[in-house]
């Protein structure tokens, strides 16, 4: 069985406006009635709301919408980076800032310990001077304690030190000749003074008062200035770097020196004449 299907037919009124000739100046209108089919008036309203809508942009072709992809995975790529190095620059940031402050406080430290360090220093400079001081006092000290135990050691009873050397006071009396004797088997002779601190010493713990002791202080030939011109020598050998004479001797092959009198000086005796002695030794000579 076959179904006809009849469209419904759609009319329209039409108006018209026909000129006439130019010439005759008259204008006829008119309306006429069009019967259209319903597909031509769909098609006819389409187009017309086309029309309306103005015209339709045409979708590009594939060439340039792969482009515009193309394009927008760069510039996403680029954000992605941008991204990652900001992270980056952030993380070293960060990083810088933790270490400058790290070494920040790593200086104050320094520092701190530096002036510590600088005061210790100054402690330290004081103490090792009063250290020193007090190492120079006690080496004088054990200086002067080995002295005493070597003199206690060394010296014979009735030697003293003054110096580098013992000295020996006899309680006989005796000539210039035999005093010398006495000194040389003690192992010394008779004491030679050389300087006004021996010369003090001599006087002031060995001599009693109002006693002259023979010293070693004698006459000797002098033939540059004469055949009967004298000298005055020590048995040493050694020159008169000072005198303490009384008075101005005067040198003769009878006559040595003796010390001392009241004042603590030099007289010239006789070699015969009977007095006490005193002889000098030298430490190292010690056995």
């Amino acid at each position: 069985m076959s179904t006809v299907i009849y469209a419904t037919p759609v009319f329209k009124k039409v108006r018209y406006n026909r000129k006439v000739e130019e010439d005759g100046g008259k204008r006829d209108e008119r309306e006429e009635v069009v019967y259209e089919s319903a597909d031509g008036v769909r098609d006819e309203r389409i187009s017309f709301q086309a029309h309306e809508r103005g015209p339709q942009v045409q979708d590009p072709p594939p060439v340039q919408r792969k482009s515009f992809r193309a394009a927008a995975l760069c510039l996403g790529v680029l954000c992605l980076l941008m991204m990652v190095g900001l992270i980056i620059l952030s993380v070293r940031h960060f990083s810088v800032t933790l270490e400058k402050e790290n070494l920040e406080t790593r200086y104050n430290d320094l520092n701190k310990t530096y002036t510590e360090l600088k005061d210790n220093k100054s402690s330290l400079t004081v103490n090792y001077k009063t250290l020193s001081k007090n190492h120079s006092l006690l080496q004088d000290e054990v200086k002067m304690l080995n002295n005493i135990i070597e003199e206690g050691k060394l010296c014979p009873k009735g030697w003293k030190r003054f110096g580098s050397s013992y000295y020996f006071k006899s309680t006989e009396k005796k000539s210039w000749y035999d005093s010398r004797y006495d000194c040389q088997s003690r192992g010394s002779d008779l004491v030679s003074i050389n300087s006004k601190e021996e010369q003090e010493f001599v006087t002031k713990f060995l001599l009693s008062k109002n006693e002259e002791s023979w010293i070693g202080l004698r006459t000797k030939q002098s033939h540059q200035r004469g055949p009967y011109m004298y000298m005055w020598e020590w048995v040493d050998g050694s020159s008169l770097t000072e005198t303490f004479w009384a008075r101005d001797p005067y040198p003769s092959q009878y006559y040595h020196a003796t010390c001392c009198d009241r004042q603590g000086q030099w007289t010239q005796t006789h070699y015969n004449d009977k007095k006490t002695w005193i002889c000098e030794k030298q430490i190292s000579s010690f056995t």
